[in-house]
């Protein structure tokens, strides 16, 4: 987690969460500077894929977080009229997601947003490329692997010009496929098919991912096999932020990952515990994703929804 200290004066301040199936992230600041940035693993999205609803034991863990995340907004001051409280993937699909909006109302006092797909694509590539020098007469793909959906969006210096959001995602295949510790043969197989064809959705929906000239992967599953590809003996952000690395070696690793079991991935350094237990499901997406684009290299970036969200916010009002 990132904080610096609170202050006492009002700098204008916004708040921005990203509500996903695995994860939610907070940041809070005064853009460009950044006063919060942090994350808690919930798994919100548990088990929504077969039953259609958000559990109790998945609403209490949100639910700390959210209580968490009030208190941070009651330290630095941020009124509810600044934050944007943006909900996913998980929360598109549950029949019951109004239990989860009313108890996000009742501890922040803010309206959660169930995006569409579409909104949270734009979102998603908003963040990523914020900082990156893209080529004027370049191609962009942006694809933000989350729990239970993956955005693909295709943009330029400009901005994005075509986009699709897939209901596959690491929390959401893994549930569906790798019930084995680790996968057996045919569990990856049946993954990688039901990948493969609904990579085949995407690229019918408009979203050519050979066309791209430049490949950015964003959130934690492309950070983490990132740490993996460089062989980080910790997770360092820093140390990932905007680094270009092989297609090949990244494949490489994401095989690496879904032979090992989930207590060998406790071990690695890098490895978030909440993680451990889907990443084989994330690295089949990644490496079955890297397989199409047509660059050698791609680009990891530390930026993604949550700053696509903080900047809306910055844009929408004047403090």
């Amino acid at each position: 987690m990132t904080v610096s200290q609170p202050g006492t004066s009002d700098n204008g301040r916004i708040a921005a969460i990203d509500c996903g199936t695995n994860t939610i992230k907070l940041l809070i600041g005064a853009l460009p500077d950044v006063d919060v940035r942090t994350s808690r693993m919930v798994r919100l999205g548990e088990g929504v894929d077969t039953t259609g609803r958000l559990s109790d034991a998945a609403l209490e863990r949100a639910f700390e977080a959210i209580d968490e995340y009030a208190g941070l907004l009651r330290v630095y001051g941020v009124p509810p009229e600044r934050v944007r409280f943006c909900a996913t993937s998980a929360s598109r699909d549950a029949s019951n997601s109004d239990v989860f909006v009313a108890g996000v109302r009742e501890r922040m006092g803010v309206e959660p947003e169930v995006i569409p797909g579409e909104e949270e694509a734009q979102l998603a590539y908003s963040g990523a490329v914020r900082g990156l020098d893209l080529p004027a007469d370049g191609t962009a793909l942006v694809i933000d692997i989350g729990g239970g959906s993956t955005e693909f969006v295709l943009g330029n210096a400009d901005g994005p010009f075509a986009w699709y959001s897939s209901d596959m995602g690491s929390v959401r295949m893994s549930e569906r496929h790798l019930r084995s510790d680790p996968a057996t043969p045919a569990e990856i197989a049946a993954c990688v098919a039901d990948v493969d064809a609904i990579l085949d959705e995407v690229e019918a929906a408009g979203v050519d991912i050979s066309s791209a000239t430049t490949v950015v992967g964003i959130a934690g599953t492309f950070t983490t096999i990132a740490a993996g590809v460089l062989s980080l003996p910790a997770y360092d952000p820093t140390a990932l932020e905007h680094v270009t690395l092989p297609v090949d070696i990244t494949r490489a690793v994401c095989a690496r990952l879904v032979e090992m079991t989930t207590a060998e991935r406790l071990g690695l350094g890098f490895m978030h515990p909440g993680r451990a237990d889907v990443i084989d499901a994330g690295a089949i997406v990644v490496d079955r994703v890297l397989a199409r684009v047509t660059p050698a290299t791609w680009t990891v970036s530390e930026a993604d929804i949550l700053e696509g969200i903080a900047w809306s916010v910055a844009r929408r009002k004047n403090f």
